[in-house]
């Protein structure tokens, strides 16, 4: 462990959880906070020192993180708490945000750090929960090359690294990841629910189907979820609809216009109102509600 870098890690929520844990795994030095600090506790049991404050997670006692890490909610949460821990940054710390933001954001954040000597990476992943406990992400860095080749290693913890570009890549690239899962989510919902019509059996014509192009790792777990009606979060409808929201606000800034996004971001935001704690594959239950009368199998909703 002495030679690993201290690694202070910002947001230990559903997916901050299991990636620090994967860090104290990887033999790595780690201080965490979370705002609510029971969800750091099987972290500090597994040997995390755990820090009342952002800024102390940094930097205390004599001991100083130069590689921060966040995973926080949203943009301006990030940016909140940006601002909470620059004092206590030195120059040649480098910061890897990896929560899920625009990509106007992540280039503001740059910005900011960098007129005070501190890189930036902006590393947001794809794989959910599960991806996250077994070191199974996609990481899409948005980095310099020299900070890249600095923090590869510690992303490699977390899975499959790719710089994408400069800062700001990594969330344009989540962007992209995010418009092809929540479209293809409602797909798959629309393909289950259409056999169900049709008096096929959705099981078999899922087992089918996976036999050919139709293949994917959404039709594969969130298909699914789907048949067993289990929307225990892992990916939540409200961090969906915020990613589709980002999605169309980028797409706007590049003058783009994408149908099928905008179709997929209004089932998101309609699930909003009603259960924005599910999984995102409860786009099933919009699509249900839209066609009274026609349920994908007897079993009973699962949501926790």
């Amino acid at each position: 462990m002495q030679n690993k870098e201290h690694i202070a890690f910002l947001g230990t929520g559903l997916m901050g959880l299991p990636m620090a844990m994967r860090l104290l795994q990887a033999g790595y030095p780690l201080t965490v906070w979370n705002r609510t600090k029971a969800k750091t506790q099987p972290l500090a049991a597994s040997g995390a020192r755990v820090a009342d404050l952002a800024a102390a997670a940094i930097c205390s006692d004599g001991w100083h993180a130069d590689v921060i890490i966040t995973m926080l909610d949203s943009g301006p949460i990030v940016e909140e708490v940006l601002l909470q821990i620059l004092p206590a940054l030195n120059a040649g710390s480098i910061v890897i945000d990896m929560s899920s933001t625009k990509q106007s954001e992540a280039v503001a954040f740059h910005n900011l750090l960098q007129k005070q000597g501190i890189s930036f990476v902006d590393a947001p992943v794809s794989g959910g929960v599960i991806g996250a406990q077994n070191g199974a992400l996609a990481v899409m860095a948005g980095a310099s090359e020299g900070s890249f080749s600095r923090v590869k290693e510690v992303l490699s913890v977390f899975g499959q690294v790719t710089r994408v570009g400069e800062p700001g890549s990594g969330q344009l690239a989540k962007l992209c990841n995010q418009l092809i899962v929540g479209g293809t989510i409602n797909i798959v919902a629309e393909a289950l629910l259409l056999a169900q019509a049709g008096g096929a059996d959705p099981a078999a014509v899922r087992q089918a189907l996976r036999g050919g192009f139709a293949e994917s790792r959404i039709l594969e777990v969130h298909g699914q979820r789907m048949l067993d009606r289990n929307f225990t979060p892992g990916g939540q409808v409200k961090s969906q609809a915020k990613d589709m929201r980002n999605i169309l606000d980028a797409a706007k800034n590049f003058q783009l216009d994408l149908p099928l996004t905008n179709q997929a971001a209004a089932i998101f935001e309609h699930l909003l109102t009603s259960h924005p704690g599910a999984d995102h594959s409860a786009a099933l239950l919009e699509l249900e509600n839209r066609n009274q009368g026609i349920r994908l199998g007897k079993k009973e909703n699962q949501f926790s």
